[in-house]
């Protein structure tokens, strides 16, 4: 079998190709992208004869069907912005595909993944993603359900891609009309910075203040537990401290509206000055701690008794004690090694009653089978189960 990994010049589908290469029997391993040095350094790094280079560019729509059809899964790594028109190639060159963010641009095609008998797993990282898989690890051992709250830390720079930046801005913008917690029945729209909670995370992350984001669990869990009773889901995430203050500050300001200014002659969003400055800084590129923390809790009743399990996991830390976690890729690992999990589970078959189409990944995996192939890379998802008292 072939995949391809669409964006697999950038600093998070780089990670699934290389675990790939490392743990898939793929016979061949493409890197898709426009940037044709990246490319040729991500297939040099990872030094495998199965990856190769293939130049691709997604708004050349023809194009890009014509380069990827004959393969069978693709992993799709590119932005937020590019998931409509990359759902629309991979649905044209019929190929399985799971991607990053499963933020709705997908569903367009879901009755093309049918029809085709395909599998496209929509938002397949750590969040959403693994996080899923945790709510529905602790759910399926429950009789009903009552609350399921996600939470997430992403240490990691502001800018340390436009892909990032992109999304950074994304979460918070004031506009966003996917920003909603699922409350007694129905989705109710918040704004940035709503309903903040205290999170603890595992070291070395410690204590956090979490907010609502915009991510697809809201929406996808809900739907999952529909049938256990469920009355309220909420994600929420957080970034270093600094990155929240920043992007607090701007949010009270009105640059997260990105309005057009001019600037010597020149039209622009403010938010978009300001990225192309935050990726070309230092400030904007590095921050003191990297990695990725999970959070999950979620309540319920289990032979008449009510429980919560709180899940959380962990991973190697980034000062450089294990080899190929240091610095910014034990938050690019992270992100970057559940898609290639889900591409080989897609592969080979092991989708949850041979389901076929657009799939959450509620709908997909069994959690064990995710679980287990993390643990392989150290990766390791942790639950503690307690009595709620009467």
């Amino acid at each position: 079998m072939k995949i391809m990994c669409l964006g697999g010049a950038g600093r998070i589908c780089r990670e699934t190709a290389a675990d790939l290469a490392l743990y898939s029997d793929f016979e061949q391993i493409a890197i898709a992208d426009f940037d044709e040095k990246a490319g040729a350094q991500v297939v040099a790094a990872i030094n495998d004869p199965r990856v190769t280079f293939v130049k691709t560019d997604v708004n050349n729509h023809a194009d890009a069907v014509s380069k990827m059809r004959g393969f069978d899964v693709v992993a799709d790594g590119t932005a937020i912005s590019m998931n409509g028109k990359t759902s629309a190639i991979i649905a044209e060159a019929g190929c399985h595909a799971v991607n990053l963010n499963g933020f709705g641009d997908e569903n367009a095609f879901a009755d093309v993944f049918a029809d085709k008998k395909l599998v496209f797993v929509p938002g397949f990282g750590m969040t959403p993603g693994v996080t899923q898989m945790m709510v529905m690890s602790a759910a399926n051992q429950l009789d009903s359900v009552d609350t399921a709250r996600i939470s997430h830390g992403a240490y990691r720079p502001f800018a340390f891609s436009r892909s990032i930046a992109e999304t950074t801005a994304y979460e918070y913008d004031p506009a966003l009309p996917g920003r909603v917690v699922y409350e007694d029945g129905e989705f109710i729209q918040v704004p940035p910075f709503a309903r903040p909670l205290e999170v603890v995370l595992p070291e070395p992350y410690g204590r956090t203040t979490q907010y609502i984001i915009p991510h697809a669990e809201t929406l996808t869990v809900a739907a999952a537990l529909r049938g256990k009773g469920v009355r309220l889901v909420e994600t929420r995430g957080t970034w270093p401290p600094e990155n929240m203050r920043l992007v607090r500050a701007l949010y009270e300001y009105g640059i997260l509206r990105n309005d057009k200014i001019t600037v010597n002659g020149a039209v622009a969003g403010v938010m978009d000055c300001l990225c192309e400055y935050l990726l070309k800084s230092r400030e904007g590129t590095t921050t003191g701690l990297y990695g990725y923390a999970l959070h999950v809790e979620v309540t319920g009743e289990r032979g008449g008794c009510r429980v919560r399990h709180t899940l959380n996991h962990t991973h190697p830390r980034s000062d450089g004690s294990v080899e190929g976690w240091e610095g910014l890729r034990a938050y690019t690992r992270n992100v970057g090694v559940p898609m290639s999990v889900a591409a080989q589970l897609i592969a080979k078959g092991r989708v949850l009653e041979n389901r076929v189409g657009l799939l959450t990944p509620e709908l997909a995996f069994d959690p064990a089978d995710v679980f287990a192939e993390l643990g392989r890379r150290g990766i390791h998802i942790h639950e503690t189960i307690a009595p709620i008292p009467a």
